[in-house]
């Protein structure tokens, strides 16, 4: 249940939204009251909670897409949130990598953000600066269900009764991309999260929120995946080459591994997190147990993600091998045509050397008469005999078989030979040399 704050002193008026290269700079202020209810405030991160129970959080949602840089978002968040943040910890909200430290008046603050390029659905910007009565996030893109939803407004499309089709009264008939689109979520809308009651409340709600994100965009993949493997499954050479020619899994492959960096960066950053916050006393022991949790759920996340790895590998091999077949198979018919006309040309390169003396080059000699007609009858031998090496390999192969058994037979005859010691002449070890 939404409430109203108690009348403060007007502020200094507010910065406008600043827009960038990418998009619009987002911003929400929400003031809970420590109660189990919460107003949307105007947007005042200097203001401070009006009780010992209430506290405050301030969300900064930088636009994603487009061209990025650095410099632009930290001038965002210094316009936005200085003051009461310093430039080191602006430096701090909007750096990459992952990231986690404790000032000296306690203030928390971590980050996991992705270094990849900005645009990339799997490319993820989280960063969290917390103290006892006051919570500032900042993300790139939207992240689905960190909000809260007034519950005494219009309730979320998840709480109607549903109908496929027709018209029917007292239910809603869902159409078939939408429930496409829910299928791929793995939790509910903000509608229905609880709202906190206390700051630690909230921030394992920020970090639940940031690996159900994760969650959705790997399950995503692996119904992509899914879709691939049954196409593969069903369509030929075309579809194949198409693939290849697409880099649809090397692409696959890539975002993949964009997010195990984001998972390994909340595999470094919550356990350090979840360490600082237990000695923290506005930190309770069953939000400590719920990070934990957390982090196993995020450990889960990555075996998953390894898995998708291993089976985007399979699969790109599997049309590697395709191609190489492809590419022998060519090569073979190539090599075949240069056989048969190879001892052609050899024959017309001898016949056409002006050197005297070849046999059957002088036509009208009567003892060579018909020469022509025998070098065409040895070429047809030439090119019959490799037509029957091609036609029939067992031949040759029961050939080789029979030289290297052959070659086995003598090898084991020699080595049985009984050999003389030559220090005293006599046999030893039943006609063997001893080693």
């Amino acid at each position: 249940m939404a409430f109203s704050p108690p009348s403060s002193p007007p502020s200094s008026p507010l910065p406008p939204r600043r827009r960038l290269e990418t998009g619009e700079v987002r911003r929400r202020s929400y003031l809970f009251d420590g109660n189990g209810a919460f107003n949307a405030t105007s947007w005042s991160p200097l203001s401070d909670a009006t009780t010992s129970t209430s506290f405050t959080w301030h969300h900064v949602e930088l636009p994603k897409g487009g061209p990025f840089k650095l410099t632009n978002y930290a001038q965002s968040l210094i316009e936005l949130l200085s003051p009461p943040l310093k430039l080191h910890e602006i430096l701090d909200l909007a750096s990459n990598g992952p990231y986690c430290a404790q000032q000296l008046d306690g203030t928390l603050i971590f980050r996991v953000n992705s270094g990849g390029p900005i645009a990339s659905e799997c490319s993820i910007r989280l960063a969290v600066r917390v103290t006892e009565n006051s919570v500032i996030t900042v993300s790139v893109g939207r992240v689905p269900r960190l909000g809260f939803s007034d519950p005494n407004g219009s309730g979320s499309l998840l709480t109607e009764i549903p109908a496929v089709e027709g018209e029917k009264e007292g239910r809603v008939v869902i159409a078939e991309h939408v429930l496409e689109d829910l299928l791929l979520m793995n939790h509910s809308e903000e509608a229905d999260n609880p709202v906190p009651t206390r700051v630690s409340g909230l921030v394992v709600h920020i970090i639940d929120t940031h690996i159900d994100q994760l969650h959705d965009i790997v399950t995503k993949l692996e119904m992509e995946l899914d879709a691939v493997e049954l196409e593969l499954d069903k369509g030929g050479d075309l579809l194949r080459k198409q693939m290849l020619d697409d880099r649809r899994f090397p692409k696959m492959h890539l975002d993949l591994q964009r997010l195990l960096q984001v998972v390994s960066h909340g595999e470094q950053v919550f356990p350090r997190v979840k360490e600082k916050c237990v000695s923290k006393s506005w930190f309770p022991s069953e939000d400590i147990a719920a990070l934990e949790e957390l982090i196993g759920r995020l450990r889960r996340l990555k075996e998953n993600l390894g898995f998708l790895t291993n089976r985007v590998a399979a699969l790109q091999a599997g049309l590697d091998s395709w191609q190489s077949e492809q590419i022998n198979r060519k090569l073979y018919y190539l090599s075949f045509l240069s056989i048969i006309f190879l001892p052609l040309s050899i024959v017309t390169g001898i016949f056409g050397m002006n050197v005297g003396g070849v046999p059957w080059t002088n036509q009208r000699d009567p003892e060579l008469e018909g020469g022509f007609m025998k070098v065409m009858v040895l070429c047809a031998a030439v090119v019959l005999l490799l037509l029957l090496c091609f036609m029939f390999p067992s031949i040759y192969v029961r050939f080789s078989a029979w030289r290297t058994e052959s070659a086995l037979n003598r090898s084991s005859s020699f080595n049985k030979r009984p050999r003389r010691n030559v220090l005293n002449g006599n046999l030893r070890g039943g006609g063997y040399v001893l080693i």
